[in-house]
């Protein structure tokens, strides 16, 4: 007896034992798998600020720009000769030779042809249109002379910055050193200045990096989400009604609800081939206009839109429904008078996300011809215009150094757009949302 006892309290033993083995090992691997996931999210905020910094680092020079302060003599021979103040004589005036007789009697030493030309190319190649429109705006200043601030060409303003060096063979440098000379003559006089660079949000685009600035492209993404949201959004939220508050449980809407879940998968490109196949090939719709880039950026969130949507519908508690019924309520006063009211805001999340993903699409916009060169800033959905992530396209394409600044400074704009939408997004749900 006294064995069998031995025997067992042996046994209990190693079973306890190997109990107590199989947890210090199990332990030992959450502790392993909990490490491994703080170094993952170490790593991915590591790439992420890697990503972001060197964004910041390329693009935060582009929001200042250089002028150089030119004492022009706005000579009515040369501008009015007639002395009519006729606007379109004052428009058609050669404002080039106003700005060459400036530069050359500031530097009277510079004789040759292409020295010359060197000494003109310090200006931005729209110079003489800035001069043009203060001349429009003020035709007082004729016959006097006023100190302008005209916008430097890319090449000064990245030397200015500090992106062009001295050093190196003339050769194999953009800048060559007379020009250097002229620049060092100008700053010691107080005529090189950086300031805020207001064009890069108030023009449109261009083929000049200095002039080149990003409004065009944001009011064509606005007019495009304008017409995605007014779209998708009713649309969208009576789509997740129907089909989660009335639609009949068969075959057809099982079908139905397995091809919204297949579409939010269908790569953005393919919504952009439909595009131009049936709203432009099709019905005739204008070509590079933000009301087809809306329709199809509509069909491309709706889906997002309807599984938000049902979503939100699914997360108010039956009793509700019961409740509304069981005091007389139809079915339609129950929807849209308790059910509809609480799942708004998380509808409006899933909108918002949606909005946010069509403003950062490319692919679609692309293939219906929205990445054309556009300069004038569009008025209409129906008149030609391209979005920001296409500008963002067009200007990492470009070869000039002034346009990598722009590129980069044009993402950190796109960045902040995003981070607020979401940011709305994720407020609406923690501010409005209720916790069942």
């Amino acid at each position: 007896m006294n064995e069998i006892c031995e025997i067992s309290g042996r046994s209990s033993r190693r079973t306890i034992d190997v109990v107590h083995a199989s947890l210090v090992k199990r332990r030992q691997a959450e502790k392993r798998f909990q490490l491994y996931g703080l170094v993952s999210i170490v790593l991915g905020l590591c790439f992420l600020v890697l990503l972001f910094g060197s964004i910041i680092a390329k693009g935060y020079t582009a929001f200042k720009q250089t002028y150089i302060g030119l004492d022009i003599y706005f000579d009515p021979a040369l501008i009015d000769p007639e002395g009519r103040r006729d606007r379109s004589t004052l428009m058609d005036a050669d404002y080039d030779r106003l700005l060459k007789n400036t530069l050359s009697s500031l530097f009277p030493d510079v004789k040759e042809r292409q020295a010359k030309r060197a000494l003109n190319g310090l200006l931005s190649a729209g110079a003489s249109y800035e001069v043009r429109d203060l001349v429009l705006a003020k035709p007082e200043l004729l016959g006097k002379t006023e100190r302008v601030w005209i916008s430097a060409d890319d090449d000064v303003d990245m030397f200015v910055k500090g992106q062009l060096g001295r050093s190196g063979s003339e050769s194999e440098r953009r800048i060559k050193d007379n020009q250097i000379a002229w620049i060092d003559k100008l700053a010691a006089e107080g005529r090189i200045e950086k300031t805020v660079n207001t064009a890069f949000f108030t023009s449109g685009d261009s083929r000049e990096p200095e002039l080149a600035g990003i409004w065009g492209a944001v009011m064509g993404s606005l007019f495009t989400l304008l017409v995605t949201l007014s779209l998708s959004l009713p649309i969208g939220i009576a789509a997740a009604i129907y089909l989660e508050e009335f639609a009949p449980r068969n075959r057809w809407t099982d079908l139905i609800e397995v091809n919204i879940n297949n579409l939010a998968a269908v790569p953005s490109i393919v919504f952009g081939l439909l595009g131009l196949a049936v709203f432009i090939n099709f019905f005739g719709l204008p070509r590079s206009s933000p009301l087809v880039g809306g329709l199809v950026l509509t069909l491309m969130t709706l889906p997002v839109i309807i599984i938000a949507g049902r979503s939100a519908l699914k997360a108010v508690p039956p009793s509700v429904r019961e409740a509304a019924l069981g005091v007389g309520a139809s079915q339609m006063q129950m929807v849209l008078h308790h059910v509809l009211p609480l799942a708004i805001p998380g509808m409006m999340t899933g909108a918002i996300i949606g909005m946010a993903r069509a403003l950062g699409e490319s692919a679609p916009l692309l293939m219906i011809g929205m990445v054309a060169f556009i300069v004038d800033i569009p008025q209409s959905i129906t008149e030609p215009s391209t979005v920001l992530p296409v500008q963002i396209y067009l200007w990492a394409d470009s070869p000039e150094r002034g346009f990598v600044e722009r590129t980069s400074a044009a993402i950190m704009v796109l960045l902040m757009f995003l981070i607020f939408m979401n940011g709305l997004a994720v407020y609406i749900r923690k501010r409005f949302e209720r916790r069942w």
